[in-house]
């Protein structure tokens, strides 16, 4: 897989694609494997799945603020000569991509905030167990545990358990303390941008009033809810949620051909 800007991605490419491409932006601790297939290779559509810097294959350092890894997303989609995309955020990655919506959003063709909500504040209990190191492994299952909906397999929590141990504490930190920090719940009437809104049923991270405030705030968007999914509604339901955005995605106008030239013969 390549790399810019200090950015690692995941790409699938659809020749044939008429629609914007597809930027999946992971959560606290994630990397672009915290979407799955069905998600990261949408038929008949451009994707891109990237690691935030410091996490999975990414250079750099972490951040402590969305609004750094908004521009870090910036200056991935300006690499890569992208006009605009359409941006797909779990938790900390939906924070992201309303952060990068409101300061350039003329680089945003349409938004699915997946597990969202216009503030992320994180309990002062987990921020002070994830910087001891004695109490680290402590935090991560406290946040393991409460990522998944009640009918999640033993297996899936296990894996996401182990890729956030796997994490530079410092980095898990600076994610949970940028998550904290964030809050646009002032500016979401700014956002004109079609607007998808999905929520897990059982979702105890960001619950359920979180999407809807969101809904209720940006004109003209979305909410669906996936009944027996947690926060980590991608993961626990792949297949429903790859549906969901193919829906959305095929509503948005086709992306605008770029004029050739036609140079006179000399």
């Amino acid at each position: 897989m390549p790399s810019v800007s200090d950015i690692y991605y995941f790409s699938h490419q659809e020749e044939k694609n008429i629609r914007p491409p597809v930027i999946l932006i992971h959560g606290a601790g994630g990397n672009h494997l915290s979407w799955p297939p069905q998600i990261r290779r949408l038929p008949g559509k451009s994707i891109h799945a990237l690691d935030l810097p410091g996490h999975g294959k990414s250079t750099g350092m972490g951040r402590h603020s969305i609004a750094e890894y908004a521009e870090d997303l910036a200056a991935f989609m300006k690499a890569l000569k992208m006009r605009n995309a359409v941006l797909v955020g779990i938790s900390m990655g939906s924070g992201i991509a309303l952060a990068l919506a409101l300061k350039y959003p003329d680089k945003v063709s349409g938004l699915v905030l997946l597990g969202a909500g216009p503030k992320l504040r994180v309990a002062s209990k987990i921020l002070e167990s994830l910087g001891n190191p004695n109490l680290f492994e402590s935090a991560v299952n406290l946040i393991n545990e409460n990522c998944f909906s009640a009918k999640t397999s033993q297996r899936l929590k296990d894996l996401s358990k182990r890729t956030m141990l796997e994490m530079r504490p410092p980095v898990l930190l600076g994610d949970f303390i940028a998550c904290d920090q964030f809050d646009v719940s002032g500016r979401l009437q700014e956002i004109k941008i079609p607007t998808l809104v999905v929520c897990g049923a059982e979702d105890k991270m960001t619950p359920l009033k979180y999407s809807e405030s969101l809904r209720d705030a940006i004109a003209g968007s979305q909410l669906e809810v996936l009944k027996d999914a947690g926060h980590m509604l991608m993961v626990e339901q792949p297949q429903a949620m790859a549906d969901i955005l193919v829906k959305f995605i095929n509503t948005l106008p086709p992306r605008a051909r770029r004029r050739t030239r036609l140079r006179s013969a000399r």
